[in-house]
């Protein structure tokens, strides 16, 4: 019995050796997609709402019609949204990601000027917006991670029909300065997904009063993970939140327009 004990235990070693060289390789892949992406990716800078200087890059096709702006959370940078603006770039998006004033992370993350501020948040994000819209799109989307999703809503509530679509990852009704109450969500008419996960309860609280508080169309969405902001992004539930962000940006904020259904002609 002992060879067997012996067989048994090579094939444990054996599994756990090819899992982690799976992991690593997927790692792998992923770096060098996210490097891929950056690489193709534009350096850009321009002013928040209140004319502080941030720092971002522009990924997908200048002429693309449709665009979206990539929000991040507190503890993260732009950085954080690089595999999702690449992604969404090769559907044909032109897409922004951003540091939030004071952060200045370096690198390929950019820098930022200013000091950190919540509350400015939706200054820079109505920033981004229009810098993204000087680029030539005229239909446009706002994503946003946590803090950066507070800002979404309060942005595209004030954007009114100007925001075709928006979407929240863990995003709180209340950080610090801001927050959206029932008057905001009552006048926000773009389409809206609210995502979140089982164990971090205090976001899916928020998606539950935002849903609840909101006019059509709306869908909340709530998964089974603890991750938060875009770490649901990468973590066990990622291939379903990709798959509900594309799913609601083909819906409202399609990449190419519908063509015009052409008039039928009068009779001779």
């Amino acid at each position: 019995m002992r060879p067997l004990v012996r067989v048994r235990q090579f094939s444990v070693v054996t599994a756990f050796l090819a899992v982690a060289l799976l992991g690593a390789s997927c790692g792998q892949s992923r770096e060098a997609a996210r490097s891929a992406d950056v690489a193709v990716s534009a350096v850009v800078t321009f002013p928040a709402a209140d004319g502080v200087e941030l720092s971002g890059r522009l990924f997908g096709p200048a002429d693309a019609s449709a665009g979206v702006v990539l929000a991040h959370m507190l503890p993260a940078d732009q950085s954080a949204w690089y595999e999702t603006a690449g992604h969404l770039a090769s559907q044909g998006y032109r897409v922004l990601t951003f540091d939030f004033r004071g952060y200045c992370p370096g690198g390929d993350a950019g820098c930022s000027r200013g000091d950190k501020d919540v509350g400015a948040a939706p200054a820079d994000l109505r920033g981004a917006l229009d810098f993204l819209r000087s680029e030539g799109p005229s239909r446009v989307a706002l994503i946003g991670a946590s803090m950066g999703g507070t800002a979404a809503l309060l942005v595209a509530s004030q954007e009114g029909d100007g925001v075709d679509a928006v979407i929240t990852l863990s995003a709180p009704q209340v950080i610090d300065a801001l927050g959206v109450g029932n008057d905001t969500l009552a006048t926000l008419t773009a389409a809206k997904l609210f995502l979140a996960g089982t164990g971090d309860t205090t976001a899916v609280e928020s998606a539950n009063f935002f849903y609840a508080a909101s006019q059509q169309p709306k869908r909340e969405e709530i998964l089974t993970t603890d991750d938060h902001g875009t770490d649901m992004l990468t973590g066990n539930q990622g291939a379903r939140v990709t798959e509900l962000i594309d799913a609601w940006l083909a819906q409202f904020l399609p990449a190419s327009p519908p063509s015009p259904t052409p008039q039928q002609g009068g009779a001779p």
